[in-house]
């Protein structure tokens, strides 16, 4: 099922249009994976469909226009995890994930706490203020509160997660992105995630959209996009790209001068 599909969308940042003419689709189940150099535009991207900031185009959330969609019904079905999130005053973890409940029912409230706590190894931060958390500790916090606010809502549900990982050391980042994949595949929720580690995204992604100069390059499977001339003339990076046993492909730097080649777009075919 198609949860949210834009066509030939285009978003400003700051009155300049830095995401042009983009179609994507996101479906129920699955979790697309959004890949680029810095200053592709991939936060522009995320900032757009989740209405911080003005778009072009079509952009439909569950067969409907996302203007039809009241703030508050929005909210119970797509979550947002921005890059950055600071919280300076002393609230306690268990404070933070709360805020992304409506408080409606006090009992699934509670059962939501827990499992998201438990699922992302925070029980025993629970009582602990913010501000004394590492920044690897406040991201899982974050997910926490995002994952509590869209995971007992009916209907069409989305996250979008913007470099959820970014502070997380490799353990944390396999649990945060296998409960993820998850909950993607056994509740039906689609997701789209900036993730900047290639291997990362290979391992996780239903599917690869690479964005270069705030355009889609590439799109579909990790084995189909992840190759060394898409790295070439994306990332100006020189790798070999080998297929592991695992199912999932690992980039392998290689030292040298990079020859840069055009990487054909396969976005319009592949949405």
């Amino acid at each position: 099922m198609t949860v949210l599909q834009a066509r030939q969308l285009s978003v400003a940042l700051a009155g300049k249009t830095v995401v042009e003419d983009l179609d994507l689709t996101l479906s129920a189940g699955e979790i697309t994976v959004l890949l680029g150099p810095n200053g592709a535009g991939k936060s522009t991207l995320l900032g757009g469909l989740a209405g911080e900031l003005p778009i072009t185009g079509e952009l439909n959330f569950g067969g409907r226009p996302m203007t039809a969609w009241a703030p508050g019904a929005l909210a119970r079905q797509r979550g947002v995890m921005p890059q950055r999130v600071e919280v300076n005053f002393p609230l306690t973890v268990e404070e933070v994930v709360r805020l992304g409940r409506t408080g409606g029912d006090r009992r699934a409230d509670e059962a939501i706490l827990a499992e998201v706590l438990s699922a992302l190894s925070l029980e025993g931060l629970r009582y602990r203020k913010m501000p004394t958390l590492s920044g690897g500790e406040q991201q899982r916090v974050q997910l926490a509160r995002v994952l509590a606010q869209i995971l007992d809502s009916q209907g069409p549900r989305l996250l979008l997660l913007d470099e959820c990982t970014s502070a997380l050391d490799p353990a944390h980042q396999q649990l945060a992105l296998g409960l993820v994949r998850t909950l993607a595949r056994t509740q039906g929720i689609a997701v789209l995630a900036i993730v900047h580690d290639l291997n990362l995204a290979a391992q996780f992604a239903d599917r690869l959209v690479v964005l270069k100069a705030g355009r889609c390059v590439a799109s579909g499977p990790a084995e189909e996009v992840l190759t060394p001339s898409m790295l070439a003339s994306v990332y100006g990076y020189q790798a070999r790209v080998e297929r592991l046993a695992e199912g999932y492909s690992v980039i392998v730097p290689v030292a040298g001068a990079v020859q840069t080649a055009p990487v054909k777009p396969t976005c319009r075919q592949a949405s």
